[in-house]
């Protein structure tokens, strides 16, 4: 059984959202703050979180840094806040996808199968289990990284964005393949999802991640792998 977190101080939506995931099968547990968050995440380990921001005690965007400390599991926040800085905020921190408040329960649920299905292990590309650079190696079949003789943490959708341009490497993926793969045709607008994410994999992977040698841009198209 999938199990859900969600962190939300508002007892209505917080009792709606659990008759919604319990109607489907899902296992849920709720915190109405951030310590209890950060609390019951760690007792109860669960396999993807929904988050509100505006929480009484801390901002949810250290909810996220403080879960990043040590899970991959899938964030999904859920804010009435609209402003792109803030969604960049919480993308940038470690969240996986971002829904604004109203949102649709049929909408979220949909969001929440993606991030959990990008949590399974894919099958490597046949042929390319093992990726190697002068900088780093890459075992899909393992989900490992290793750069510098050191393991790297990358979350799960920074996983699937890296999978996609290293199993086709040289070739130009276009920004709407990209965002339709990870985050589906409804978000297929929002580059600056894109622009997030390759700047954190370029902090991790590159060793001058102002002018990248391996994870490329091409203005205005997409994004290529060059081994």
């Amino acid at each position: 059984m999938t199990r859900v977190l969600v962190v939300e101080d508002d007892p209505r939506l917080v009792r709606a959202l659990v008759l919604n995931l319990q109607a489907r099968h899902y296992g849920v547990d709720a915190a109405p703050d951030g310590a209890t968050a950060l609390r019951v995440a760690a007792a109860r380990q669960p396999d993807v979180v929904l988050l509100d921001l505006g929480l009484p005690d801390m901002d949810g965007v250290d909810v996220i840094k403080g879960l990043r400390g040590w899970t991959r599991a899938p964030i999904l926040v859920l804010s009435a806040r609209q402003s792109s800085g803030e969604k960049v905020s919480a993308l940038d921190a470690g969240a996986d996808d971002y829904v604004t408040k109203p949102f649709s329960v049929n909408e979220l649920l949909a969001r929440l199968r993606a991030a959990v299905r990008r949590t399974e292990d894919l099958p490597p590309a046949p042929g390319t289990p093992l990726v190697e650079t002068d900088d780093f190696t890459i075992d899909l079949a393992a989900k490992k990284l290793v750069r510098g003789g050191r393991d790297v943490r990358l979350t799960p959708t920074e996983w699937h964005l890296l999978e996609i341009l290293v199993t086709s490497p040289g070739r130009l993926i276009t920004q709407k393949h990209l965002l339709n793969e990870i985050w589906g045709v409804s978000q297929s607008s929002k580059t600056n999802y894109l622009r997030v994410y390759m700047a954190q994999l370029r902090r991790k992977l590159e060793k001058d991640p102002s002018h990248p040698r391996h994870l490329i841009t091409e203005p205005g198209m997409g994004y290529r792998f060059e081994g």
